[in-house]
């Protein structure tokens, strides 16, 4: 993936408008300076006048800074980043936002917590739906065979 900066046909361009959105909300943030996330290929940043990207941010925490603002921190479970035209597109099934990290790390654990813990419910159920199955299928030979 390319994420080189393009600043030719918009000079003095140091800013951009970053959307975050999920199945319920939108948020138009303005005057970003910088988004940093990360993707199947590690840490990217973004700043304004990169060139148009489309990518999918993986589980964690991502980063963005306003002008004269502190760094903000988005939770994803994962989302789809679109940069274009001087506005990124950040759409998610779900984020949280937050100026403190401390409580944005917190809550993203206890998501994964969450997620996890339901995952492995799934595989306890597909298990004993497997051995339900087998047990049927030996039962419905030793039928056959007497």
């Amino acid at each position: 993936m390319l994420h080189a900066r393009l600043d030719e046909g918009r000079p003095g361009m140091s800013t951009f408008v970053m959307h975050l959105q999920d199945a319920t909300r939108h948020e138009r943030i303005d005057n970003v300076e910088s988004f940093v996330g990360t993707d199947a290929s590690g840490s990217f940043g973004v700043q304004a006048g990169h060139e148009r990207l489309l990518t999918s941010l993986v589980f964690g925490l991502a980063r963005y800074r306003a002008m004269g603002e502190p760094w903000q921190y988005v939770a994803v479970p994962r989302a789809l980043l679109y940069m274009r035209d001087g506005e990124l597109y950040l759409c998610a099934r779900r984020y949280f936002r937050d100026a403190d990290y401390q409580r944005m790390s917190a809550a993203l654990a206890a998501q994964l917590r969450e997620e996890e813990e339901q995952l492995k419910q799934v595989r306890d159920s597909l298990q004993r739906m497997e051995e339900a199955m087998l047990k049927r299928l030996w039962e419905l030979s030793r039928e056959r065979a007497v």
